[in-house]
């Protein structure tokens, strides 16, 4: 008898699904720099990264801002309004042109509800997500500025992801790194000069990262 060979299943795209479903959202265009909603804004809406890349981050009550996250295409925020959240907790901004779908909690909610595995790929996304804060916060309390700068650098080159070039943002600059590792622009300059050295990195046409990068967190 011959074997039937079992088709290999299509992994789900929300990308497509976004653009092919009947779900109403709206697209969105940001110039590098612009705000796409700011903290204590109301929170109403799902937000989900098309193109480009957006930084989030939080303002306390003496002006120092903190960087939460780098957010790129593929990438959701904005979800705490799913949980009840009334306002937004922090700021987006788009560090480059970004376009962004903006997707109404209710509308969020019913799609969520009907679509098995649009919610599948959202959940896997929110869990993915909270192992990342959580490997964040064990990077910042245990591990040295090298290793915490080539970590970020890493996420930034989105490593690990098949569908994603292994290369950062070309616009990113040093004291956005400096505060996102918790360190000074002169530490971050310094140990970028020794990835450079070390053919970890290029800046030849924008911020290449290689993924020989990782020997650095694996070095005790």
């Amino acid at each position: 008898m011959k074997k039937v060979k079992k088709a290999k299943a299509v992994a789900f795209n929300a990308q497509t699904f976004l653009y092919s479903t009947g779900m109403a959202r709206k697209a969105m265009e940001y110039q590098r720099k612009a705000t796409i909603f700011a903290q204590g804004d109301p929170s109403t809406h799902v937000m989900y990264v098309q193109k480009g890349a957006v930084k989030f981050s939080v303002v306390n009550e003496v002006g120092k801002e903190a960087i939460i996250a780098m957010l790129g295409a593929g990438d959701f925020f904005g979800e705490g309004c799913l949980a009840g959240q009334k306002v937004c907790q922090g700021t987006a901004t788009a560090i480059t042109h970004a376009t962004v779908l903006a997707i109404e909690k209710g509308e969020m909610q019913r799609v969520l509800h009907r679509e098995h595995a649009f919610s599948d790929h959202f959940i896997k996304y929110m869990l993915s997500r909270n192992i990342q804060v959580e490997e964040d916060l064990i990077d910042q309390l245990f591990n040295s500025t090298e290793k915490r700068l080539a970590r970020t650098l890493l996420q930034l080159a989105r490593y690990g992801k098949k569908d994603e070039p292994h290369k950062a943002l070309a616009t990113i600059s040093q004291e956005t790194l400096a505060e996102m590792v918790g360190t000074t622009r002169p530490r971050v300059n310094f140990f970028m000069n020794k990835f450079k050295k070390q053919g970890f990195i290029h800046t030849d046409g924008g911020l290449q990262v290689n993924n020989s990068l990782l020997t650095v967190l694996l070095h005790d």
